[in-house]
């Protein structure tokens, strides 16, 4: 059984981004006073009423309503409480490091990397190149839209709020399914391998086709791999001789 934390009575129990219970005493153009149970006022300011722009604080809040706010800073010398009726992210941009770990969900996905929440105000972008260890052609080979993955920060910029993310700088191993792709790609072959190629060409053997990185059915791989085993006779035979 969870018992409720009782409500703040001083300044000194009031910590940034707590949510709290109070009383409109007072409407002004600039926005309106709170009462919310510590002997001193709080302000609300009227860029904070809503996320949308507010033309008048009366539009949003009268007199004696009783509203739910979350602080958004404060100075405890000065007795100041700044309050928002806007949800405060659960990661505030002047806690965001490089360095930082989190956890966070994948929201989109673009050619060029994903956007991953991780409860900032904005969501930040991992670089296709940071997803992972191996080659990475595009996201969706290695993530899904609403995976839970671990990002390590490694870039901010806070005045244009940006946040630059890495898989990659975990140092986690590629994927199953990068590993998959790299195993996939053809070896480069040897300098008698070709000569042989070209001495083959015209002479009614089916070669087998270069790879071009695409997936290939199993009908296909079957045809690959029986015309890999008359190359590699054929190889053989010469290399014999």
């Amino acid at each position: 059984m969870t018992t409720e934390k009782p409500a703040p009575s001083t300044i000194d129990e009031i910590t940034a981004k707590m949510e709290l219970q109070g009383v409109v005493k007072k409407i002004d153009l600039y926005g309106a006073l709170v009462d919310i149970g510590i002997g001193r006022l709080g302000l609300l300011h009227i860029s904070q009423l809503s996320e949308n722009h507010v033309k008048n604080v009366s539009d949003i809040v009268h007199e004696g309503d009783q509203i739910t706010v979350w602080v958004q800073d404060l100075d405890r010398k000065k007795g100041r409480i700044n309050l928002t009726m806007i949800r405060p992210a659960a990661v505030g941009w002047n806690e965001i490091a490089e360095g930082n770990v989190y956890s966070g969900t994948v929201v989109r996905l673009e050619k060029f990397g994903v956007f991953v929440d991780i409860g900032a105000e904005r969501p930040g972008l991992v670089h296709v190149s940071e997803l992972a260890a191996g080659y990475v052609s595009d996201p969706s080979e290695v993530v899904s839209m609403g995976d839970t993955i671990e990002v390590k920060v490694i870039k901010v910029n806070r005045r244009k709020k940006q946040v630059d993310l890495s898989v990659r700088a975990l140092g986690q191993p590629a994927t199953s399914r990068v590993q998959e792709v790299e195993q996939d790609l053809e070896p480069m072959p040897t300098a008698m391998e070709l000569a042989l190629r070209q001495a083959l060409e015209g002479s009614g053997i089916d070669l087998p086709a270069k790879n071009q990185g695409k997936r290939r059915t199993k009908k296909n791989r079957q045809r690959r791999e029986e015309r890999e085993a008359i190359f590699a006779r054929t190889l053989q035979e010469h290399s014999k001789e």
